[in-house]
């Protein structure tokens, strides 16, 4: 009888590494320029860390826990930005390590265009780029519905 093979599990520091060999992930000052040019800021921290530290000018809030549904062109849920697979999303959490496992998974769905930002929103902050005075977050995007409107 063979000898049963035990395997390591991986450590999330596998995971990571495995996600962002996938990625051309950006700086901020990348990311900045790329949203000049076309691309999807998406900020997918929580509420409440908007709340205590601003939030990104013209970013898309999509809070992680909806983001697959929300970018698949696919899926009856999906924002109005997410029109087909060749969309240029941009990733920011709050550093830049929940955002490389998110991209992943959007390459996971066929959304071949996804990255993040090295160093999330906390570099996007000590780089000088723009932030909104911590208060009131944006909400975070929902859906839209068939007349267009944002829900």
């Amino acid at each position: 009888m063979a000898a049963a093979v035990r395997t390591i599990p991986p450590t999330i520091d596998d995971v990571l590494a495995s996600a962002r060999s996938g990625l051309r992930r950006l700086s901020p000052a990348e990311a900045a320029r790329a949203v000049m040019h076309g691309a999807i800021l998406l900020d997918t921290r929580p509420e409440w860390q908007r709340r205590a530290d601003g939030d990104i000018p013209g970013a898309v809030v999509i809070e992680r826990n909806h983001l697959e549904w929300r970018c698949d062109p696919t899926c009856h849920a999906r924002v109005r930005e997410a029109t087909g697979h060749d969309v240029s999303w941009i990733i920011c959490c709050d550093e830049g390590y929940s955002s490389s496992l998110a991209a992943a998974s959007l390459h996971g769905l066929g959304l071949h265009r996804t990255t993040d930002v090295i160093g999330g929103f906390r570099a996007w902050r000590a780089a000088g780029l723009p932030v909104a005075a911590p208060g009131e977050p944006n909400r975070p995007r929902q859906s839209f519905a068939r007349d267009g409107r944002d829900l």
